[in-house]
């Protein structure tokens, strides 16, 4: 066992560092589209359940955390490669990056529930796929699904708050 642990080292810290990269382009192509978010953030009409635009923040940070970790254990329960779980890791990362210029930068809010929707979907599969890799690292992903749950949430209500009346 101890052999197979030295002889994985090598290889585990470099997927480590990928894993963390990944998460970080995800999180600085959201973190670009969102320059002005907190300010248009705080000129919406929101739920009175809506946090303070400072928590983002800090919630965003640890789950980019916990999915960099995530993904690492599955990438390193090889052989052979989790390519499913890792492709849909990949996609669901995709999806989130892509919202925040949907519903900050365009405006688009309707869209944008379409798309946090979708990506609650992936994360789900991604879950799933995970769950029989490593369900250390399934688990650490639920506060990622709890947390879009919520934000799916949110959005829907920015968007019935703030919709123009015809």
């Amino acid at each position: 066992m101890m052999d197979y642990v030295s002889r994985r080292l090598p290889d585990d810290i470099p997927a480590l560092g990928i894993s963390l990269a990944a998460a970080a382009i995800a999180a600085g192509v959201g973190g670009l589209a969102s320059v002005n978010a907190a300010a248009k953030y705080g000129l919406l009409e929101q739920p009175s359940w809506a946090p303070p635009a400072w928590v983002f923040g800090p919630v965003w940070t640890v789950l980019y955390v916990l999915m960099a970790i995530a993904a690492w254990l599955v990438w390193r329960t090889r052989p052979p490669v989790a390519t499913s779980a890792l492709v849909a890791y990949g996609i669901q990362l995709v999806l989130n990056a892509l919202w925040t210029p949907l519903f900050f930068g365009l405006g688009w809010r309707g869209a944008a529930l379409a798309e946090i929707v979708m990506l609650w979907i992936v994360l789900a599969v991604t879950i799933a796929l995970f769950w029989s890799r490593s369900r250390i690292a399934a688990a650490l992903l639920v506060p990622y699904l709890v947390w879009t749950t919520f934000a799916a949430c949110l959005n829907f209500s920015v968007w019935q708050l703030n919709a123009v009346s015809a």
